[in-house]
């Protein structure tokens, strides 16, 4: 029996999500496609993708009934209409992080997707970093017992704001909406749903034009996560800093994927993913050890996405997990507005996606 012909992908926007972390990530999935790019910049697509068809209009491309797989990957404020033109065209949908800009939005998008019984998935890539699988591999291990306090940091050195829409006014930029929904997913795909958020963000750089720091703390009953990211961080704290009943973690460095992906690494490659940096654990009553970070291949988000579109596999990030998230975001939004902690407004039928619940 000959296999069955590729999923059609249409790939909408070719900034840097999509040129960077889209598009080569399809591409190396056998079962995936990539034949459509929306984009006004057919030059740009056609310089990295020769034989790609590149479509001018997004909301013609969200409907195109020649594709099995519509991926948003445009700006934050365009996810929404995007998405519920393609699912209302009876389109499957990978929409980047953040889901929505609202819970409101972000629930209509779920019961859309139910109602026309489309797969929906957000792009939470960050699943598949080797940091994140280091640590969550040590946490499910009892290498530290129960885990109480969770520091995740997303900082970098970019003292420059740069021109483009992520670090511009207006709805959806800033970091809180740009690498905030990365941090919470793993936060609560470690410790599940949490009962408050509290959050600060801050324009810090004298030419920001929207937050470039935040802060969050999660409350997890007893637990707690302390969520960083910052703009103007040279130099200091872990990526990830877990202490539990038993001893404590650290993985130091981030995960190489994105800065492969720039320097042209691609999945498959040899280097691809490895991880030199090793996770440090800190048991009681124990000498110090290094435990080796496993590979992270992100590509492994879009192998599973065509799975689940072929009925063999579980979608990777279900509607029910982004919404949770995204309930976590408006309430981070809300208390840095207001100054005070909020509870996320969850739903019962949003489940926690830790194994660790409240």
């Amino acid at each position: 029996m000959a296999p069955p012909r590729p999923l059609r992908v249409v790939l909408i926007g070719y900034g840097f999500a999509g040129r960077v972390f889209h598009a080569p990530l399809i591409q190396a999935v056998p079962g995936l496609s990539l034949d459509f790019v929306a984009s006004r910049d057919a030059t740009k697509v056609h310089a990295d993708i020769p034989g790609v068809e590149v479509l001018a209009d997004p909301m013609s491309a969200a409907t195109d009934p020649r594709a099995d797989l519509v991926v948003i990957a445009s700006p934050n404020d365009s996810h929404v209409p995007l998405a519920r033109a393609a699912l209302q065209a009876g389109r499957n949908v990978v929409v980047d992080k953040p889901f929505a800009l609202s819970l409101a939005d972000a629930r209509e998008l779920a019961a859309l997707a139910a109602a026309k019984g489309r797969l929906l998935s957000v792009f939470q890539n960050r699943r598949w970093d080797s940091d994140f699988l280091a640590v969550r591999r040590a946490v499910e291990d009892g290498l530290i017992g129960e885990p109480m306090h969770l520091e995740s940091r997303m900082e970098r050195y970019r003292p420059q704001v740069r021109d483009r829409w992520r670090e511009a006014a207006g709805p959806g930029g800033g970091v809180l909406w740009d690498l905030a929904p990365h941090l919470v997913d793993q936060a609560m795909q470690l410790l599940g749903r949490p009962d408050s958020v509290y959050a600060d963000v801050a324009a810090q750089r004298s030419d920001a034009q929207t937050d470039d720091w935040a802060h969050l703390v999660l409350a997890f009953g007893r637990r707690r996560a302390v969520l960083q990211i910052g703009m103007l961080a040279a130099g200091g704290g872990a990526r990830f800093l877990v202490h539990g009943t038993r001893g404590t973690i650290v993985k130091a460095m981030p995960d190489p994927q994105e800065a492969q992906l720039l320097a042209g690494v691609r999945p498959g490659d040899a280097e691809w993913g490895q991880d030199s940096d090793e996770l440090l654990v800190l048991a009681a009553d124990e000498p110090a050890r290094r435990v080796p970070a496993p590979r992270g291949d992100q590509s492994r988000y879009y192998a599973a996405v065509c799975e689940a579109l072929r009925g063999r596999g579980d979608n990777p990030v279900a509607p029910a997990q982004a919404v949770a998230v995204m309930a976590v975001l408006e309430a981070a939004v809300i208390s840095a507005r207001e100054g005070r902690a909020m509870a996320p407004d969850f739903d019962v039928a949003e489940p926690g996606t830790g194994a660790w619940e409240s």
